[in-house]
């Protein structure tokens, strides 16, 4: 069997600003609840058997506490936040599983229910539906890989590695120091995409960056000043790089056999 992932916070605000605004009986707003559904139906009709949703019923987290400036709720339009208790509904009405997060994000529910998943050996694949860089962490070999749906891109491994240039496992660290304007943590100044993907393909993790900028590859243009802010901002990276961590052990389900729609 194969499992499907689906990020439904992503795919509610993507709907959201993509489709045409729709109204209830009762004059409330559905449209980006309609695209959403009729997404998820398209992935079932495509011969999914086994599928996970995962919402964050609330925006904000327990990254909010570790870091002021993290991502909350204030900025989302009311049309918008209005619609996650009518997509939760829905869903389980049409008989799909759905993690409706509150004290951890969608994403660590993603990454958790990949874990869990890919334990099982009778999954062959694990299908992460979101182009989220953030749970790239989550790829294993061509076992768990990312699925961009809108561009039917399936990134595996190596696909992480062509798209951010360092493994999965350096994601973190990526985000740590390139930052994510998306969640709110801006990473280190001049840390750059390609610095950040250069030092962390030959390095892996922070930890294993020489502080003597000597001692760096010399493929890496600029060692002494990227090796002085990050050490002069160290502390900083490693809670940006926390931040970015998902939390891969969020009790979700006991078998992935409660996850096979039946309707």
């Amino acid at each position: 069997m194969n499992v499907h992932l689906i990020d439904c916070t992503y795919e509610l605000f993507r709907h959201y600003f993509a489709v045409p605004s729709a109204k209830n009986d009762s004059g409330q707003e559905i449209g980006a609840v309609k695209g959403v559904l009729n997404s998820v139906r398209s992935l079932i009709r495509g011969g999914a058997t086994h599928v996970g949703v995962a919402t964050d019923q609330v925006i904000e987290s327990f990254r909010n506490e570790l870091y002021p400036g993290y991502k909350t709720s204030e900025g989302i339009p009311a049309t918008l936040h209005s619609q996650f208790p009518l997509l939760e509904h829905a869903l389980r009405a049409m008989g799909v599983t759905v993690w409706a997060m509150v004290e951890h994000e969608a994403d660590d529910a993603m990454a958790s229910a990949a874990r869990k998943a890919a334990e099982d050996p009778r999954v062959e694949r694990v299908f992460i539906c979101t182009p989220d860089k953030d749970l790239a962490q989550c790829v294993v070999g061509d076992r768990i890989v990312q699925f961009d749906r809108r561009r039917e891109i399936i990134r595996n491994e190596a696909g992480v590695v062509e798209k951010w240039g360092v493994m999965p496992a350096s994601i973190p660290d990526y985000l740590g120091v390139v930052g994510d304007s998306a969640d709110g943590f801006p990473g280190l100044p001049g840390w750059g995409p390609k610095a950040a993907a250069l030092t962390l393909s030959k390095y892996g993790h922070l930890e294993n960056i020489p502080k003597d900028h000597h001692e760096w590859d010399p493929a890496i243009r600029g060692a002494k000043r990227l090796a002085d802010v990050l050490f002069d901002k160290w502390d900083e990276a490693l809670l940006y790089r926390k931040l970015a961590t998902l939390i891969t052990d969020v009790p979700l389900f006991e078998s992935v056999d409660e996850l096979e729609y039946k309707r």
